[in-house]
C-alpha cells in the first residue's frame, strides 16, 4: 500500500489554523505514515503555530490586498506572482496525492499551483458567506466542506459535503467542574458571564465592559474577562478602579475548556471558529460580528445562529451602549439561557476533522 501525501495550505488567524492542524491529526490518525506538508504565508501565525502543533510548513511571501491604499497594491502583486511560482516547485517536488485548502493568503496560490499540475484539490469553507479565493478555486476543487446549509448559492452543489469546523476538543469531565470553578476563584452557586474577544482582543467589546463595570459589580454575577495584550493594561487599571471582587480580568485564557465549562453566558465576536465551539459546547451566546473583516463574514456567521434563535446579535456601532445590559437582562432569565442553549446544540456537528479526513482519503485513493 502506497505512503499518502498532502499538502495543508492556509492560514493567517487561529480560525484559519486550528481546524487546517484538527484535519491533519485526523489524517495522520487514519494513515499514521501519512507525509504532511503546510505551506502558510510568510511571517504569519501559521509559521509558529504549525511546528508547534509537529508539522513541517514551508512560507510563501504572498500578502493580502490593501483596499485603503491602491499603490501599494503592485507589491502585493509581484508576491502573488513569486509565490505562484515558488507554491509550484513546492507541490511538484512533495508531490502530494491531494492539496487540501483551508482560507487565508497563501491556500490561493498554492490550490492554483495545484490545479495547474492536476492534482485534486479539496476546499474547507469556515463560513457562512465565501470568501472570494474560494469562490475562484471552487471550479476545479473535487470536493468543497462546509460549516452551514444553503452554501449553493457560492459553489457547484454536487461538489459540497456538510462537515462542520474542526474545532479544539474542549468539553471536560463533569468530575473536572469544581476544579474549573477552583481555577478562577469562583463559586458554582453565582452565574458567570465569560467575555472574550479572540487572542488578541476586540477593542469595542473591551471598551463596551469599560463602560458597563458599574452595573455588572451591581448585578452581583461573576465575570472572566479576556482582554486580549493589547488592551490589557488599560482593562486592568479599569476593572482595579471598578473594586468588584467578583470580576477576572485577564489578557489570555490558557484552560478555555475550563472558562467555557462555568460561563452560563459568553460574549464573543462571531468569527468561524468561535461559533462552531460555542455550538459543539452549547452555549448560550451574544455575537458582536467584528467589522473588520472581508464581505462582512462575521455578521453572516452570527445570522445563522440569531435567524433560528440560537444566539443573540449586538452590532459593533451599538456595543458601548447595549452590550452589557442585554447581557445581564439574558442572565438573569433561566427561560432565555434555556432556549438559547437548546437552538444552539441543534446546529452543532461534531467529528468534523474526521468526516474532512476521509473525504480526502477516498479522492486520494481513486
Amino acid at each position: 500500500m502506497k505512503k499518502l501525501k498532502f499538502i495543508i495550505s492556509g492560514g493567517g488567524t487561529g480560525g484559519h489554523i486550528f481546524p487546517a492542524i484538527s484535519i491533519a491529526n485526523a489524517l495522520k490518525k487514519k494513515h499514521p505514515d501519512a507525509g504532511i506538508l503546510f505551506v502558510g504565508a510568510e511571517g504569519r501565525m501559521e509559521m509558529e503555530k504549525v511546528p508547534a502543533a509537529g508539522y513541517a510548513i514551508k512560507g510563501l511571501p504572498v500578502s493580502g490586498f490593501d483596499r485603503s491604499n491602491l499603490l501599494k497594491n503592485f507589491k502585493v502583486i509581484a508576491r502573488l506572482f513569486k509565490s505562484i511560482a515558488m507554491a509550484k516547485k513546492i507541490v511538484r517536488e512533495f508531490s502530494p496525492d491531494v492539496v487540501i485548502g483551508v482560507g487565508g493568503y497563501a491556500s490561493g496560490p498554492t490550490l492554483y499551483a495545484a490545479n495547474k499540475l492536476h492534482i485534486p484539490t479539496v476546499l474547507q469553507e469556515q463560513n457562512s458567506y465565501a470568501g472570494v479565493t474560494n469562490k475562484l478555486l471552487a471550479k476545479k476543487a473535487a470536493k468543497i466542506c462546509v460549516a452551514y446549509g444553503n452554501m449553493e448559492r457560492f459553489f457547484p452543489e454536487d461538489k459540497i459535503i456538510l462537515t462542520g469546523n474542526p474545532v479544539r476538543q474542549l468539553r471536560i469531565q463533569q468530575e473536572e467542574l469544581k476544579t474549573a470553578y477552583e481555577q478562577f476563584g469562583f463559586s458554582p452557586e453565582k452565574k458567570t458571564l465569560l467575555i472574550i474577544g479572540g487572542s488578541l482582543g476586540a477593542r469595542t467589546i473591551n471598551q463596551s465592559v469599560i463602560n458597563g463595570l458599574e452595573a455588572l459589580k451591581k448585578s452581583g454575577i461573576q465575570v472572566l474577562w479576556q482582554t486580549g495584550k493589547f488592551y490589557f493594561e488599560n482593562a486592568q487599571k479599569n476593572a482595579i478602579s471598578s473594586n468588584n471582587p467578583n470580576l477576572l480580568t485577564t489578557d489570555f485564557i490558557a484552560r478555555m475548556d475550563y472558562a467555557y465549562a462555568i460561563a452560563d453566558l459568553v460574549i464573543s465576536r462571531a468569527g468561524a471558529s468561535s461559533i462552531s465551539e460555542l455550538c459543539l459546547l452549547g452555549k448560550p451566546s451574544i455575537l458582536v460580528p467584528s467589522p473588520n473583516v472581508a464581505e462582512d463574514h462575521q455578521t453572516h456567521n452570527a445570522m445563522a445562529l440569531v435567524n433560528k434563535n440560537a444566539a443573540v446579535l449586538v452590532k459593533d456601532v451599538e456595543a458601548q451602549e447595549k452590550l452589557i445590559m442585554t447581557a445581564l437582562n439574558i442572565i438573569s432569565d433561566n427561560s432565555k439561557l434555556a432556549d438559547l442553549e437548546k437552538n444552539i446544540l441543534t446546529l452543532a456537528l461534531s467529528n468534523s476533522a474526521d468526516i474532512i479526513a476521509d473525504e480526502i482519503i477516498k479522492i486520494s485513493n481513486r
